[in-house]
This record gives C-alpha cells, sequence and structure tokens, in this order.
C-alpha cells in the first residue's frame, strides 16, 4: 500500500512535472532538474534514518535478490567465510546465493526446525571467527517473524535486509555495515533498490565484477552510471516527504505498533483465528494467521474481497491468510479488518 496523498500528487504531476510540459520520466536524469530531485530523496533519507556522514547511501535496481550477489562480491573474496542467519523465505534465497561466490557460508543459526516461526537465541549464535560479513533478515514477510533484538556481531560488519521494515521504525544506522532494501513495501513502487554502506566496505569490490553492482563505481557515479529508474526514485522522494510530515519515524514507529497490537490482540482472544509465530518473535509489518477449520479459508477470502479487504491469502508456501501491515496502511484498516474477522466468527465460528 502506497499513501493516497502521495498516490495523488505523482498522478496530478504524471504529465505536466513542476510546469514542463513533460513528466519526471520524461526529463533526462542528468538535468539539473532531476538532479534536485535525487539529492532531495537523498536528504530525506538520511534525515529520517539518521545517516551518519561516514555512509554513502545508493539508488540501485535490481531488487534485493540483486543485492544476494552484490553483498558478497563486494564484501567478500572467494576464500572467505561469511556468517547467516536463516530465518525463513529470504534468508534461505540470500544463503543460496552466496554459496554461489563465497567458498565457506556458514549458517550461524538455522530456524528450519520450528518451522521457521522463532528467531534464535542471541545467546547460540555460532559465529565464525574473522568472517567477513554476518547478514540476517530483520524481517522475514512470508513468515511473518521479526528479530526483536540487533545480533551482535563485534567488529564483523552487520548486513541487514530491510526490505519489509525500513523507515517503519527508528534504527540505528551505525549499528550496521550495510543495509538495503528494496522499495515496495514502504519507501515507493517496485524497481528501485536502496544500500546503506559504510565507507570503509566499498573499494574492495572483486576483479570482474559487472560496474552496476560495483559499489564503489555506482557511489562515484552518485547512483547514475547507468540509467536510474527514476520514476520509482521521484516517489520514494514523495513518500518520504510524506513520512517526514507524519513525524517521522518515532510517530510511524508508534502507528506500526499500534496496528500490530490491535491484529495480534483480536487474533489471540477469538479462539477462532491462530498466529503460528512466538509471541517474541511476531512481525509488526506481516501478520499470518490461520482459521480453526481451513476449509472456511476460501469463504474468508471471498467475504473479505466483497468487503473490500484484499490481498489477505498467506504465501503458497504457507498458506492460511496474512495481512500486511506497512506504514501507508492506516489504524482504520486495521480496525476495519478486525471487524471483519470478529463478524465472520460470529457467522461461521
Amino acid at each position: 500500500m502506497l499513501p493516497a496523498p502521495v498516490l495523488e500528487q505523482a498522478r496530478d504531476e504524471l504529465s505536466d512535472w513542476r510546469g514542463s510540459g513533460m513528466s519526471v520520466m520524461e526529463i533526462s536524469h542528468r538535468s539539473k532538474a532531476f538532479m534536485a530531485v535525487a539529492e532531495e530523496a537523498e536528504a530525506l533519507l538520511r534525515e529520517l534514518l539518521g545517516v551518519p556522514a561516514n555512509y554513502k547511501v545508493l539508488f540501485l535496481q535490481g531488487g534485493a535478490t540483486g543485492q544476494f550477489a552484490a553483498i558478497p562480491l563486494n564484501l567478500a573474496s572467494l576464500d572467505s567465510t561469511v556468517d547467516y542467519l536463516n530465518t525463513g523465505a529470504w534468508s534461505k534465497k540470500a544463503i543460496g546465493e552466496a554459496r554461489r561466490h563465497v567458498g565457506t557460508v556458514n549458517v550461524a543459526a538455522d530456524e528450519a526446525p520450528s518451522g521457521y516461526t522463532t528467531v534464535p537465541d542471541p545467546q547460540r549464535l555460532q559465529l565464525s571467527a574473522g568472517a567477513a560479513y554476518l547478514h540476517y533478515t530483520p524481517n522475514e514477510t512470508i513468515g511473518g517473524v521479526e528479530f526483536p533484538y540487533l545480533p551482535a556481531s563485534g567488529a564483523v560488519p552487520l548486513v541487514a535486509d530491510m526490505s519489509s521494515t525500513i523507515l517503519s521504525r527508528p534504527i540505528d544506522v551505525a549499528k550496521f555495515g550495510l543495509i538495503y532494501a528494496g522499495a515496495q513495501k514502504n519507501l515507493g513502487p517496485a524497481g528501485l533498490t536502496v544500500v546503506i554502506v559504510r565507507e570503509d566496505l566499498i573499494g574492495k569490490a572483486r576483479p570482474g565484477i559487472p560496474s552496476v553492482w560495483d559499489y564503489k563505481a555506482m557511489a562515484d557515479e552518485g547512483s547514475m552510471l547507468n540509467t536510474p529508474p527514476t520514476f520509482a526514485w521521484y516517489f520514494a522522494g514523495l513518500v518520504l516527504r510524506w513520512l517526514k510530515a507524519q513525524g517521522g519515524l518515532a510517530a510511524i514507529g508508534a502507528r506500526n505498533q499500534a496496528k500490530a497490537q490491535l491484529l495480534y490482540g483480536a487474533i489471540d482472544a477469538s479462539g477462532f483465528y491462530s498466529n503460528p509465530v512466538a509471541k517474541p518473535a511476531r512481525s509488526w509489518m506481516n501478520v499470518p494467521f490461520t482459521l480453526r477449520d481451513p476449509a472456511l479459508d476460501k469463504s474468508f477470502l471471498t467475504a473479505a474481497q466483497a468487503a473490500g479487504l484484499t490481498n489477505l491469502a498467506g504465501h503458497r508456501s504457507v498458506g492460511g491468510m496474512r495481512a500486511s501491515l506497512y506504514n501507508a496502511m492506516p489504524h482504520e484498516g486495521v480496525a476495519a479488518l478486525v471487524a471483519f474477522m470478529q463478524d465472520f466468527q460470529r457467522r461461521h465460528g
């Protein structure tokens, strides 16, 4: 979900951006006008996240999946050891890609035995001595599992796939070596990927890496070594303005926590719905739930669609239902879902 005021502004500017008579997609990405758009977006992102001066902010393409390969190619050599925490579908994909590019991929914790309904005990991480980095996924969108703590990596750079949590609450960027995120959850439309990387970690890419995956090459060109996704970058800037107007990440975080508590409270109190995730690891962003009788799943989804509640089917790999509560989802939307769930239970419980 994207903020309605942002969608409306983009609609109004689509064919005549700032009186130019053109769309923002039609102007040169190297023009002063677009450069101002890019600079404002970066400045707003730095302000909202409190990004320290010794970090580069890159606006790239290829999604988080592209970064699964770019990270080992930039931060590790072929004979390095890298550590990964496996907490679900996206962690597994990142691990699989890393194994294509690094000699030793150490899975320092694997939550498969719980069916990916837990996060690892922070005291039991089997970390490698001298690893090039430690990678984890703070929030697994499919399983609805979220870390309630920051893994302690010591001097080893901590790398996080924040695609589904970036900008959802305050974070301390200085505790990370690298943060990356696909934009399509909380930042804008698909097509843009943000990388926030500490400066001492760039300039070490392997010989032969394609230049579009080389962090230093992209940083040196202001993320414009190639033509960037101009519309997604412009749109992200509008979302960042909207977030600032909402009161910044402290206010957004409080809203997101309240939305999650409302939905989990209704699930737990129902006796009809259930959430499979261990309570300390429940996601604020993605809430999976099942019905007591799975035979009612189809009826639930059909009735929800008729009530204007969409995109509630769980991922095909896990089934059930899943509600995503990203930044632009208002509290009223969650309240409407809870009211529908209670009414459905009265009729079918």
